[in-house]
């Protein structure tokens, strides 16, 4: 069994809050994660139209016959059921007595912060991190593998076949869960706006020209970026707010939160395709996006990441805010050190009122050493990052 760098912090907020959300996109392994961490509570799975069917005929029965407590899968299937809940861990002020788990966040989210404000502790679980992986002895050899397979715990615990397994998740996953969502007459249309958006991982986010590409309206990019982003597909990380200049751009850039899926969708099959591929930077770029946003979901703690870019070209990749500092980190996905690599990194530091601290390029090579007090690290120490 792969172990979940989250657990510690489930089973000691549990302590504290009568009821703990986990979210996160589906097999990404929340009822794993929540029966492991608590295996002697019953698991309800609201997936199923039989237990829907059956609590609804009588939620507070169901409430009340589960006072020992109980792990809830999917709970966005009856969101109503939040105000129940509401009601019973008032009433009996007991920690950890529900634990809730949910796949769209947006339809989470809306009925536990309407329901559960004050009353539960919310935690997000991504797909499988580097760190995770490796602690567990079940990473990949190669990056290009890494990148390849991706983080869905099922691929590794089944040995699936990645191509295969990022075709059934576009098909039985997503596709169904934007039916639910929004209502999508096309879903061929809907597929070649996330190849689009596969695309441009990695790259400002241009809306205008995204519509125009998928036929569609802008209206419609901004409800499907929206749907994607709270499925836990994609990200969007904005500029840093910290303005040192008004030339800064104020678009945002897109990420897909698995490389896995990313490559699936650009078609990238093998480890040797994807080495020689036109966007494997963008990649790379992706991946160290994915596994900082990881760390600090794995922590409790929410993702501070954004980028500096102005109208001049400079840039800076990811930035963390570590208080008052900004932490600066450039990917290169070279395996040679180059010595331009620093140079955007000291253009931001010599911005007046620029405060940085530990400034990082991660590029992949296999040498860690500093200049300047710029630190240079291989990628595969991504998970001391964050």
């Amino acid at each position: 069994m792969i172990l979940r760098a989250l657990s510690p912090y489930l089973i000691s907020l549990a302590k504290q809050y009568p009821v703990v959300t986990v979210v996160g996109p589906r097999q990404s392994g929340k009822s794993t994660l929540c029966r492991t961490a608590f295996p002697s509570l019953p698991l309800i799975n609201l997936e199923r139209p039989d237990e829907r069917a059956r609590i609804a005929e009588d939620p507070r029965a169901f409430i009340e016959s589960h006072r020992g407590g109980c792990i809830i899968d999917e709970i966005q299937y009856m969101p109503d059921l939040a105000s129940y809940i509401q009601v019973a861990v008032d009433e009996r002020d007991n920690a950890g007595e529900f634990i809730l788990t949910g796949s769209h966040q947006y339809q989470l989210m809306e009925s536990v912060s309407q329901s559960l404000s004050g009353r539960t502790a919310i935690l997000r679980l991504l797909p499988l991190s580097a760190a995770e992986l490796a602690e567990s002895n079940c990473a990949p050899k190669t990056l290009d593998e890494r990148l390849l397979v991706g983080g869905y715990p099922r691929i590794f615990k089944d040995n699936l076949d990645p191509g295969q397994a990022h075709s059934f998740y576009v098909q039985t996953y997503i596709e169904r869960d934007i039916r639910q969502i929004i209502n999508v007459r096309d879903l061929t249309l809907f597929e070649r706006f996330l190849k689009l958006c596969a695309g441009r991982s990695g790259q400002l986010l241009n809306a205008t020209n995204l519509g125009n590409e998928a036929g569609i309206n802008q209206s419609t990019v901004r409800e499907w970026l929206s749907v994607l982003e709270t499925s836990f597909i994609i990200s969007r990380i904005q500029p840093h707010h910290r303005n040192l200049s008004k030339r800064i751009l104020k678009s945002p850039k897109l990420y897909f939160l698995d490389t896995g899926l990313l490559c699936y969708l650009l078609g990238i099959r093998s480890p040797e395709q994807l080495a020689l591929h036109p966007l494997r930077g963008s990649i790379v770029e992706t991946f160290v996006a994915s596994e900082i946003i990881k760390n600090c979901y794995n922590s409790a703690r929410e993702s501070s990441l954004s980028f500096f870019r102005d109208s001049a070209g400079h840039e800076i990749d990811f930035i963390l805010d570590e208080g008052a500092d900004a932490r600066l980190i450039e990917v290169k996905a070279s395996s040679t050190f180059n010595p331009e690599f620093l140079k955007n990194i000291r253009f931001y530091m010599a911005q007046k009122g620029a405060r940085v601290t530990k400034p990082t390029v991660i590029y992949t090579g296999n040498e860690s050493f500093s200049i300047d007090d710029i630190s240079i690290v291989p990628i595969h120490n991504i998970g001391s990052i964050a």
